[in-house]
């Protein structure tokens, strides 16, 4: 769809539905994991609950600095509240392309430990992860190098898809 006609203003139009509507399923689909993870309880896990919620602190403070990462070097918002004017390529993002996804990822994993619920972890490994992951790798890879070019395919040959490295000069 984002290639019949690849310029900015589709690819930007484009976007926007595409994240309204995958907010929507994800944000239903998360809710209603964290809503029931009692029922979930399935397998206990060996790690004390209070581990968990140290680490969804950490990674639910690492999505937020992520969101400001990108309001403040992007200017904009994640999820088509306002698409990046410009592309984020430092601080967080200077090691990672996806350190929103990252820090979203962990921060299920960490709540499938503080819920000790191995059901909501396998959920977030096997349903979330890869929906997520080809999200990325076949829509929003190819919308931002429509939207941002060159500069976009300079930053991901020099930058890790997903799993942080330290950045190169």
């Amino acid at each position: 769809m984002i290639d019949k006609k690849p310029t900015k203003i589709r690819a930007d139009w484009i976007t926007t539905f595409v994240h309204y509507a995958l907010v929507t399923l994800f944000g239903m689909a998360i809710i209603r994991a964290i809503s029931t993870h009692q029922a979930w309880s399935g397998w206990l896990l060996p790690v004390p609950a209070e581990i968990g919620l140290l680490l969804a602190i950490v990674t639910g403070v690492a999505a937020l600095l992520t969101v400001i990462n990108l309001a403040l070097k992007g200017l904009g918002a994640p999820f088509a509240i306002a698409l990046t004017e410009k592309l984020a390529v430092d601080w967080l993002y200077a090691w990672t392309r996806n350190p929103m996804v990252l820090a979203t990822l962990a921060f299920l994993l960490a709540l499938g430990i503080w819920f000790q619920s191995s059901l909501f972890i396998l959920w977030a490994l096997i349903l979330v992860t890869p929906a997520l992951l080809v999200f990325v790798r076949v829509y929003e890879e190819r919308e931002l190098e429509i939207r941002f070019g060159a500069s976009y395919l300079e930053y991901k040959a020099r930058t890790p898809m997903l799993f942080p490295r330290k950045p190169r000069d």
